[in-house]
């Protein structure tokens, strides 16, 4: 009689929770760390996400006034003070980076490309961490799974039993750590996906609009027609001089 009395109140005295937050605080140890991983991926993902989507709505608002601002020049020197004017914006630095050499278009075609990848990486930053997150989060909550449910299964195994208050905590956090994985994991993709498009429309702008660029840059600036021009001048006033006569000896 006891025995039978002392039965419901061992049941009772370990209760069950079930719910997310009691599993993760009480998770046993590498499903702990797992969990806490995971949560701080997912809140990375959060903040790289509205980090880029501030740098690239103000890369693109900065590049579509000085494209609107460039397409009247017609001039190196129109350019270039255009370029200094806006030095934020991404084409404008492309620019800066042609109006440094002098040559010819294939050669400043050279340039503009050199510059237009270093835009790329600039525009690309943190965006391999989104990635790598995305496609890690997943595997590691798998890992989580696969320890929470190994741990039910000694757990049967110590207590020769297989009630509800064994594996009930052991196969909870198992779950807990797929669902945290997958909230890392889905956010990560979608904002991938929506920041690389606009980086992509962002490079293929600037690839567009560099070959104007470049040209415009080719041609001679204010300074080099002036020399030109004076040039031709001092090679007239000189033929209109007379030719010294050599005395004969």
């Amino acid at each position: 009689m006891a025995f039978l009395q002392s039965a419901p109140e061992a049941a009772t005295a370990v209760p069950i929770k079930l719910d997310p937050v009691s599993l993760v605080l009480h998770a046993s140890g590498p499903v702990f760390l797992v969990v806490w991983l995971l949560i701080f991926a997912a809140l990375l993902v959060w903040v790289i996400a509205v980090l880029k989507v501030l740098q690239l709505a103000r890369l693109t608002s900065q590049q579509a006034r000085f494209e609107q601002e460039s397409s009247h020049a017609h001039s190196p020197d129109q350019l270039f003070a255009l370029a200094q004017r806006h030095a934020d914006a991404p084409g404008a630095r492309v620019v800066l980076e042609l109006s440094r050499r002098v040559g010819t278009s294939r050669l400043l075609d050279s340039i503009a490309k050199r510059a237009i990848v270093t835009e790329t990486q600039r525009a690309s930053s943190l965006m391999p961490t989104l990635s790598s997150i995305a496609a890690a989060s997943p595997f590691i909550g798998l890992f989580g799974t696969v320890y929470g449910i190994m741990d039910a299964f000694l757990r049967i195994g110590q207590q020769k039993s297989a009630s509800l208050p064994v594996v009930a905590p052991a196969i909870g956090e198992a779950l807990i750590a797929t669902a945290i994985g997958l909230f890392a994991a889905i956010p990560a993709v979608i904002a991938y996906n929506a920041l690389n498009k606009r980086i992509d429309d962002l490079l293929a702008a600037l690839e567009a609009a560099s070959e104007g660029w470049v040209e415009i840059a080719s041609l001679p600036t204010a300074a080099a027609r002036g020399m030109q021009e004076s040039i031709p001048l001092a090679l007239q006033r000189s033929s209109d001089r007379p030719t010294p006569v050599m005395p004969k000896g």
